[in-house]
């Protein structure tokens, strides 16, 4: 393979997974590559393969997806967790300062991280997440995510995440059946189940706790090399949001992704092209 599969134990003593491409001692800044809300490493396997030529490429499980072990107290679903773990793998892997990529929640992760430990972020890639969320959009993912949805074959399940999600237009076929392995697992029973814990949207549900102000966690990005990148008809991240994210920091470099929803897959040649100018450098 090229990666090594990895596991570390967070400060709580859960079994985390991550999968760590390329070489350790490479030169060029490594990369931790964070996921959307329920997504997993595999999202990022095209990416990682295609970076790691040069530098190192870190892609963990948060707990409750993927390879990671399920929390017993769902509580524990919340970026302060997730954010603590991640500080956490940085520490197990000696990978002292990195360029995030990190997508949906991912995003907001890096920014939180830039304002817990600014000195470790080299430079930061938000892929269609921004201070302001379009609440209607987020509803509409938790409404997909609350419950399990098991499928009889790769078929069925390709035909739900299409419905599930009309506003993906990937260009390749194939990515839907990608998209399809990355989100369900096979389960005892022979069935597709999500790779996720259903459970970690249960914070979610709860009655609201105040929210940090994310206008503050972006400003803090301020000194840190920022590249950010819109899905076109992305239902989470408004045209006007990324618009003020440019007037509060006009050095801000923006790609957006035409026809395309929520999340690019960062595959899109436009894309790849503007990782590697915003990368050369770092």
């Amino acid at each position: 393979m090229p990666f090594r599969e990895r596991h570390y134990r967070s400060s709580d003593d859960l079994r985390l997974y991550f999968r760590d491409y390329g070489d350790p001692a490479a030169d060029a800044t490594p990369i931790l590559c964070l996921t959307g809300l329920t997504r997993n490493s595999k999202d990022f396997h095209g990416l990682a393969e295609r970076l790691s030529t040069r530098r190192r490429v870190i892609c963990p499980d948060y707990r409750g997806r993927g390879r990671s072990h399920y929390d017993s107290d769902p509580r524990n679903y919340r970026p302060p967790v997730y954010m603590r773990d991640v500080a956490h793998l940085l520490a197990v892997t000696g990978a002292h300062r990195v360029v995030v990529i990190g997508t949906s929640l991912g995003g907001l992760l890096a920014m939180g991280l830039a304002a817990m430990m600014p000195t470790a972020l080299a430079g930061v890639v938000l892929n269609d997440i921004g201070p302001d969320i379009n609440p209607a959009g987020l509803q509409a993912i938790v409404e997909y995510i609350r419950t399990d949805r098991p499928q009889p074959d790769w078929e069925s399940a390709i035909r739900f995440i299409r419905t599930m999600l009309p506003k993906l237009t990937f260009r390749d076929d194939g990515v839907w059946r990608q998209l399809a392995e990355n989100t369900f697992r096979q389960g005892d029973d022979g069935l597709l189940h999500f790779d996720w814990d259903v459970r970690l949207v249960e914070p979610l549900l709860a009655p609201p706790e105040p929210m940090p102000d994310l206008w503050a966690l972006y400003r803090g990005l301020a000194r840190i090399p920022t590249l950010a990148i819109r899905g076109g008809e992305s239902e989470i991240l408004t045209a006007r949001c990324f618009d003020r994210m440019a007037e509060e920091r006009p050095d801000l470099r923006r790609l957006t992704v035409a026809g395309t929803g929520h999340t690019p897959t960062l595959s899109e040649p436009e894309v790849k092209a503007a990782l590697d100018e915003f990368l050369s450098p770092l």
